[in-house]
């Protein structure tokens, strides 16, 4: 991994866009943090992980390589930008209403569709730890959701781990998915009708009776059904309570 500068993970959010002054790059764009997540976003749907590289980047930019010392400490630095970078896109259109199955749904599902949607960049973000404003947000929002649906501050962290794990790797999955080549993906959607509704009865008796449903079923992200039955246990824990 190549690195843009010396790297100190306990520095607090914020801290090195303190004082930092903008530049212009040679292309008259004025450069900033902002810009530079957006343009690593593009690239990485682009050209994979190799888009991270400061050349590319700097090429993209129009800007000198080196100005991006001043910005990223490093290549992962850069990386938890853009899994914050994420995080914040999928906040944007959540609105709180105080029904807390479809706020946790509205969460996940905005996860989801924005994850799936940089694909490239997801499988890089999903498992990281931003330590960064978004991130902290999404924690306080999904905390607050847990909170007034009726469980007590420790239940709310053990179900938000849960949720916010079980989301993520699903979108890490689906994500992952789409970043086969086309062929590849095509191939794979493909195979449960090309190749499991035509096994032996004899052989693969269970197989075959669900052939058709699994080739239905699979073609599709199991994730907005995996998610109510999610849903679901939370609700069973309530009434377990009497909450």
């Amino acid at each position: 991994m190549s690195t843009y500068g010396d790297t100190d993970d306990t520095a607090p959010p914020g801290r090195l866009a303190a004082g930092r002054r903008r530049r212009r790059t040679r292309t008259g764009t004025v450069l900033s943090q902002e810009l530079i997540v957006r343009t690593a976003i593009r690239l990485l749907s682009q050209h994979g992980h190799d888009a991270l590289g400061v050349r590319r980047l700097g090429i993209a930019l129009g800007a000198d390589p080196s100005a991006l010392y001043r910005y990223f400490r490093s290549t992962d630095d850069l990386i938890l930008a853009v899994a914050d970078e994420l995080i914040g896109m999928s906040l944007k259109d959540v609105r709180i209403t105080g029904e807390w199955r479809g706020d946790l749904r509205c969460v996940g599902l905005q996860l989801h569709r924005t994850y799936t949607a940089h694909p490239q960049a997801a499988v890089l973000a999903a498992s990281r730890v931003t330590r960064r404003p978004n991130e902290m947000r999404g924690v306080e929002t999904g905390l607050g959701i847990l909170r007034d649906a009726g469980f007590g501050p420790d239940d709310a962290a053990r179900y938000y781990h849960r949720f916010i794990d079980f989301t993520l790797g699903f979108a890490a999955i689906d994500a992952a998915a789409h970043t086969l080549p086309a062929e590849a993906e095509a191939a794979d959607r493909g195979a449960w009708q090309a190749t499991y509704t035509r096994l032996p009865a004899d052989e693969y008796p269970r197989i075959a009776e669900s052939a058709h449903a699994l080739a239905q079923t699979m073609s599709t992200s199991a994730y907005p059904g995996a998610l109510e039955v999610f849903l679901d246990g939370l609700q069973d824990a309530l009434d377990r309570h009497g909450r």
